[in-house]
């Protein structure tokens, strides 16, 4: 018997050694997240701020203009790809997780307790599911904006010129019409990401 209760209380510690390595995990993981998320916030405006700056350009060489336009597709195309993979991390690796954290609420005799621990892992896990769905959107609504970017790319590439910028307006008006499904998404993300660093810290509050 006292062997039994030995592993027993053998088995709890490690449980929650474990939780407590995946609750450090995650909360990272998160926090790492949401410095992506933020970047590539600010990295699409910077890329529409880089085209309507060129469209409104009334005089001088436009060609400077087109060539600090260029390099932010070029940052736009590395932030969406690296959503891409935020997205894959959290529907596979991500949600190993919260495995641990389930088997040690399921772990807790006081019945009591184990309702309000279950309840504080829902409310954390749905705030993931959150996160993960948004970056999802945004993952899919980068498609048409850097089509359009792409499209705006290739049509000044060899027009550089007042003309060239003429034509491209109304596909500017759809990239930034566009951008706005986009950055609907990942401010959802950003939203929930700072809800679920909250609840994950060590810190008192």
């Amino acid at each position: 018997m006292k062997t039994q209760t030995m592993f027993m209380i053998g088995l709890a510690t490690l449980l929650a050694t474990a939780t407590q390595a995946s609750q450090e995990q995650l909360a990272g993981s998160i926090k790492q997240a949401h410095l992506e998320t933020s970047r590539t916030s600010e990295q699409l405006k910077a890329t529409l701020e880089a085209i309507n700056a060129l469209t409104k350009q009334k005089k001088g060489d436009l060609r400077p203009a087109y060539n600090t336009y260029c390099a932010e597709v070029v940052k736009t195309g590395s932030a969406a790809e690296l959503t891409r993979t935020r997205v894959k991390w959290m529907g596979g690796d991500g949600r190993k997780y919260f495995q641990d954290w389930q088997a040690t609420v399921e772990g807790i005799s006081n019945e009591s307790l184990r309702k309000k621990a279950q309840k504080r892992l829902d409310n954390v896990r749905a705030s993931y599911d959150k996160v993960e769905t948004s970056l999802q959107a945004a993952g899919d609504k980068f498609k048409p904006f850097l089509s359009d970017l792409a499209d705006i790319q290739k049509s000044l590439a060899a027009d550089v010129t007042a003309g060239g910028v003429k034509a491209i307006r109304s596909t500017v008006q759809s990239a930034n019409w566009n951008h706005q499904f986009v950055n609907r998404s990942v401010n959802t993300a950003l939203h929930e990401m700072t809800k679920m660093e909250k609840a994950l810290s060590a810190e008192a509050n």
